[in-house]
């Protein structure tokens, strides 16, 4: 198999293909890289998360990495991606590599390159590390050492990044105002690497902490560690049976939030952006621009112009949200998956951060989480959002033909625009949208929808249902926008 990095970094099936063999040939690729830029005495911390061998993959990256004469800062324990991503900022090293396979299911694992800036991969970094990758199975050449040498040869170094974060996170939140505020807050770490993150920083701000799969469990009690709807019954179960204000969740290597009201509903990643955008600027003052990917709701376009913000669009992926923060004059960047960062801090999402800049939103308001969502959309309306997943053969020229007949309705809205940056999104009468995607790791179409009701993304709903089934001419219906 092929190993290619796909939205946020490589995964496939442990003991299928992600096996030691392959992740000594992507340690290497990636030590290759670092050499050439002649940062060996740099450093790069090697994480993982709660996975099943998680350690013992973080060992073999070692082995490479030390054996090319790389300084390699090994973490203690089981981290969360965003933590490592501080710690590479904070020390000023070269880079990292995490082993995980974030919000997938538990058979998964994979790696996630971190360059010096500290946000995901850009597109060009990790097409160099393909490149790499192949030459490197072409020629069989993978350097190596056994951890003892790689220790004794003082290339290795234990580190523990959580300190350091935690009082960079003392600086962004407002703990003088959760203290006064009296939440009970439910947190669910999911069995994932963020176990202790949320639960400890909170408790140290005075907020009444009730702690779920808190333990480590390398199944995640046998779902995938993702903080959907779906997936957190136990969570919604909780927060009902305790009283509590707020349930909040992460995914497996904390880099996504989930968030649960006090009446145990699911509140969307989507909404939670929009209201984080409003709380920074109404609440804390705080300027810049808001970005957002495509696949991102507009309810936040309308929360830039209410507060005459710039928003900038980006295609979907926190890289290119990462690259726009770079730039240095983004309040927050979030995507519809449950990514999130904002300004003073790294260009990686982070759900940890996220969780918290929640919990003091409510302190702020001194209101339940629905309150504060019922005045935003009295302020600037409320939009209705879904995303749909239909089987996709990616046969050659099958993309193609299907771009090549768009419709100029999608049901009774007319299309106004085709946006082709990323997919193809198109923007319909009345600021309702439709993006369609590839999966880039499965054979399925994404489909993206939002309308102002719940009536209109059903009537979208039921377009997308008919053009699929074939029991509608969409899109093949002779009216071609190209």
């Amino acid at each position: 198999m092929e190993i290619k990095f796909g939205t946020d970094g490589w995964r496939a099936v442990m003991a299928d293909s992600f096996t030691m063999e392959n992740v000594r040939i992507v340690a290497q690729a990636i030590a290759s890289d670092t050499c050439e830029n002649n940062r060996e005495q740099d450093g790069v911390i090697v994480g993982y998360d709660t996975r099943f061998m998680g350690r013992r993959f973080a060992e073999q990256v070692v082995q490479v990495l030390a054996a090319n004469g790389i300084r390699c800062c090994l973490v203690r324990e089981a981290t969360p991606t965003p933590v490592v991503a501080f710690g590479v900022k904070h020390f000023a090293l070269s880079g990292a590599v995490m082993i995980t396979a974030s919000h997938n299911a538990p058979e998964y694992n994979g790696i996630k390159y971190i360059p010096d800036y500290a946000g995901p991969a850009a597109p060009a970094v990790t097409a160099g590390l393909e490149e790499r990758i192949r030459e490197i199975v072409r020629s069989g050449h993978v350097k190596r050492m056994t951890l003892a040498e790689a220790e004794s040869s003082g290339l290795v170094e234990p580190l523990d990044v959580r300190p350091h974060y935690a009082d960079h996170v003392r600086r962004l939140i407002r703990f003088d105002v959760l203290k006064e505020a009296g939440l009970s807050i439910v947190v669910d770490p999911m069995h994932g690497a963020g176990i202790g993150y949320v639960s400890q920083l909170l408790k140290e701000a005075g907020v009444h902490t009730i702690g779920i799969r808190e333990t480590v469990d390398p199944l995640f009690g046998g779902a995938a560690p993702e903080p959907i709807d779906k997936n957190l019954t136990v969570l919604k179960a909780k927060v009902l049976a305790s009283g509590a204000d707020l349930g909040l969740a992460n995914d497996g290597d904390a880099d996504r939030f989930g968030v649960v009201d006090h009446l145990g509903r699911y509140i969307s990643p989507n909404k939670v952006l929009a209201l984080l955008a409003r709380h920074l600027v109404k609440n804390r003052g705080w300027h810049g621009r808001i970005v957002r990917t495509a696949a991102t709701s507009h309810l936040l376009d309308r929360i830039a112009e209410r507060y005459g913000l710039p928003l900038t669009e980006t295609a979907v992926g926190f890289k290119y949200i990462g690259a726009e923060m770079l730039k240095g004059d983004v309040l927050i960047g979030g995507e519809e998956s449950g990514g999130c960062s904002i300004q003073r801090h790294i260009p990686e999402k982070d759900g940890i951060l996220t969780n918290l800049l929640i919990a003091e939103m409510c302190a702020w308001e001194r209101k339940k989480l629905d309150q504060i969502l019922s005045d935003m959309h009295e302020d600037v309306g409320e939009l209705f959002d879904l995303r749909m997943d239909r089987p996709f053969s990616m046969g050659k020229g099958a993309w193609e033909r299907t771009m090549e007949c768009l419709p100029d309705r999608v049901g009774p809205f007319r299309v106004l625009a085709v946006d082709r940056r990323d997919g193809v999104k198109l923007l319909l009468e009345g600021g309702r949208w439709m993006l369609l995607r590839p999966s880039g790791t499965e054979p399925l179409l994404r489909i993206y929808l939002e309308a102002a009701s719940k009536t209109e993304l059903q009537i979208l709903t039921e377009a997308v249902d008919a053009w699929f089934t074939g029991a509608a001419d969409m899109p093949y219906n002779g009216n071609i926008i190209r």
